[in-house]
């Protein structure tokens, strides 16, 4: 049976319901008007008008409408968003605060939970993108809740909660261009006080990058994926206890990246390289989680979470990005001046990350004018990485010349709380904080240099204060005015190299005011906000002697402002989202230089100068995006055809601005038309990048095991998606 024939005969025999845990039932259903949202990011479900956080919330079924299926997607639907994703990570920025280029003992900036559960490396957060309830995008330090890693702010991604007394089944298949073939099914078994659903997809798709290499061993950008999540539902008590165990398993198998040498002296084609290493990526691992809810009364809710992730990372890259260079010949040493004159190589890389959560919150549950949370957090987990390098072959890792071998041991603890006090119908009061202590003990089995004996052990512990100040005023029922001073904090580490200090603490201070109103009796929501930030002992990864190290850089300034609106009147919907930002260091300095260390004027030898005032990396002048629907009744069939459009401004991915760091700025284009008939059969065919643009996504710089390039974005992308649901 052929893959389109097995998938095809999935939908067919599937089908469903797909609740949005962010919508609940439209409150101006009748009249076409909007649907009240509501968020879960304070731990309690409130409508987002009432919560004074800038935040872009959108459903599973928004997401479809608006051609989301990655994350990467993310930074064309919400304001003031940067996503880069290379080699194993995916690095998250919301307004110039995040994570530029990881280190084996850097964190990134924005913390991302899925179902309730810290995901706290970039590596892993990115294969959970099926069967999504709904995705919350926080912008600014969430200090309070959130808790580390949260300078920049956070995203909250849900899936769809089991139904009591429903069975229902969901099939979805998408089939396109470079023989892209995506299939995802969902099914829901429910009883009076048990239920379970269950969801899995497959992915496969061809590289839009040709190897052209004679002796090509891979295909670097093809991509073949599976993963399966369950969650069971249990309630009891009379209702008063709800508990919910989930288990995810994914397994990601790649060709590696698909990265176009700069210096590609064979042909100027941004979709055409030649390599002769076997590149590959594969990722997998599996999370178990349990979440309880208990009433203790009718005013007090305790909420109990605890999580095992277990996921590692295996990938091999062509480190000369080339068919032509030679390693190093066997009769002479792997000396620097030896490798600069054969610089053909291979990397081998292996990370794995065994992380144990727990979470426990006290909550109130009642509508009196305070409300509270309080609560304590644990993180505790082991992080061996292996890294290879053979400049002795330029197809496979046969021998090291170069290894790295560590283990980090991170544990983070932290108690916090908030409260919310309405002096009057109107004014609300809000105050919240957060301790942490955080300790990393970092053991180097092997690595290269002298002048110390392995295994060299080093420990870095630091603690901080974080929280939130506000003041709230509420108005017409479903308006808010708001501003915030808040704090976010990332946590210090140990560096790789035995002989480097450790990396302090980054912090962000942001002042925030902003609005959310609804208007036209709730067919028009505006929501926006402008701020001041603060960002200082800003951690930037770079080269040290040719090692990676995270060094406290600078501090920061900005300022800016977010916009976002949608209005829906019958089938008629528009959405638009803007962002502006203004991110420049604040002072000047000289600092490591990941793909250039020289001397400039001023500094010590291999560092350079950044001056004040220059612009941050991954800080984006302009996000925008925009879209339009309208739905027109044909008999028991819909037909809705959409147009939208995304701009993001150009980008620095380093603080040293020059070809090979900017990331220019793009315009992308996306329609769309959806047949749905009889609310059971979805029938969409859609075009992605209708202009086919060609645009640069990401620029990689130099490193010891591979050097930089780029990697563009995908071009035009075509094809068909089938829903069919069935159940009651």
């Amino acid at each position: 049976m052929t893959r389109i024939a097995r998938a095809t005969l999935i939908v067919l025999m599937s089908g469903v319901s797909v609740p949005a845990l962010a919508q609940s039932e439209p409150t101006n259903a009748n009249d076409g008007g909007l649907s009240e949202i509501i968020v879960t990011a304070e731990r309690r479900q409130q409508s987002l008008q009432d919560v004074p956080i800038s935040a872009t919330v959108l459903t599973g079924e928004e997401l479809q409408k608006k051609g989301v299926t990655n994350l990467n997607d993310i930074q064309q639907v919400a304001p003031s968003v940067a996503i880069n994703t290379f080699n194993r990570s995916t690095f998250i920025n919301i307004r110039g605060v995040g994570i530029a280029q990881s280190a084996p003992t850097s964190n990134p900036g924005v913390a991302y939970y899925i179902d309730g559960q810290l995901i706290p490396h970039e590596q892993f957060i990115g294969h959970s993108f099926y069967d999504i309830g709904s995705i919350e995008v926080l912008r600014g330090p969430q200090g309070t809740l959130s808790g580390q890693n949260s300078t920049g702010g956070a995203i909250y991604v849900r899936t769809p909660e089991p139904e009591f007394n429903a069975t229902t089944a969901v099939g979805d298949l998408t089939v396109a261009n470079y023989d892209r073939y995506r299939g995802v099914l969902a099914a829901n078994i429910g009883g009076e006080d048990v239920a379970l659903r269950v969801a899995y997809v497959h992915e496969e798709r061809d590289s839009f990058t040709k190897n052209i290499a004679v002796n090509a061993q891979s295909q670097p950008g093809n991509l073949n994926m599976d993963a399966v999540r369950a969650n069971l539902r249990l309630r009891g008590m009379d209702g008063r206890l709800n508990v919910n165990v989930r288990g995810e398993y994914f397994d990601v198998r790649s060709d590696n990246n698909a990265v176009k040498n700069r210096l590609d002296a064979v042909t100027s084609d941004p979709f055409t390289i030649e390599e002769d290493a076997r590149s590959f990526q594969n990722q997998a691992g599996y999370r178990l989680s349990a979440e309880a809810r208990y009433d203790l009364s009718d005013t007090v809710q305790t909420r109990a979470l605890v999580s095992w992730q277990d996921g590692y990372t295996h990938d091999q890259t062509d480190g000369d990005r080339t068919a032509t260079r030679l390693a190093v010949p066997a009769n002479l040493p792997t000396s620097g001046a030896n490798t600069a004159l054969f610089p053909g190589r291979v990397s081998n890389a292996t990370t794995d990350f065994k992380t144990l959560i727990g979470e426990l919150n006290f909550l109130s549950t009642g509508k009196g004018p305070f409300q509270w949370v309080v609560g304590g957090f644990l993180l505790n987990e082991d992080v061996p990485v292996t890294l290879l390098r053979d400049n002795r072959n330029t197809r496979d890792l046969l021998q090291s010349n170069s290894s790295i071998i560590t283990e980090a041991k991170n544990t983070s603890y932290s108690l916090f709380g908030q409260v919310n006090y309405y002096v009057t119908e109107q004014i609300e009061l809000l105050a919240g904080g957060r301790y942490s202590w955080d300790k990393q003990v970092y053991t180097r089995l092997a690595v290269p240099g002298t002048g110390f004996t392995l295994p060299f052990v080093s420990e870095a512990s630091t603690s901080q204060l974080t929280g939130k100040l506000g003041v709230n005023y509420h108005f017409d029922g479903n308006g808010l005015i708001y501003f915030t001073a808040s704090k976010g904090y990332k946590a210090g580490g140990v560096n790789l190299t035995p002989n480097t200090p450790n990396f302090a603490p980054e912090r962000n201070f942001v002042y925030e005011l902003g609005f959310k109103t609804e208007l036209f009796d709730r067919h028009l929501r505006i929501n926006g906000d402008v701020f001041h930030s603060n960002y200082k002992d800003i951690q930037l990864s770079s080269l040290v002697g040719g090692l990676p190290t995270t060094q406290n850089a600078l501090a920061g300034n900005s300022w800016g402002g977010e916009l976002e609106l949608t209005g829906q009147w019958g089938g008629f919907q528009i959405n638009g989202g803007l962002g502006y930002l203004d991110a420049k260091f604040a002072n000047s300095a000289c600092i490591s230089d990941t793909n250039a260390p020289g001397t400039d004027t001023g500094c010590p030898t291999n560092l350079r100068f950044v001056p004040k005032d220059r612009v941050l990396p991954f800080s984006p002048k302009w996000t925008v995006n925009a879209g339009v629907q309208y739905t027109i009744p044909v008999g028991e069939l819909e037909v809705t055809p959409r147009f939208q459009w995304s701009h993001l401004s150009a980008q620095n991915a380093t603080p040293f601005p020059s070809v090979n760091t900017l990331v220019p700025g793009r315009d992308l284009f996306d329609a769309r038309v959806t047949f749905d008939w009889t609310d059971k059969y979805k029938l969409e065919a859609f075009v992605n990048n209708l202009t086919n643009k060609t645009y640069i996504a990401t620029q990689i710089q130099n490193s010891s095991s591979a050097d930089g390039g780029i990697i563009y974005g995908a071009p035009r992308t075509y094809g068909l998606r089938l829903v069919v649901k069935v159940g009651n």
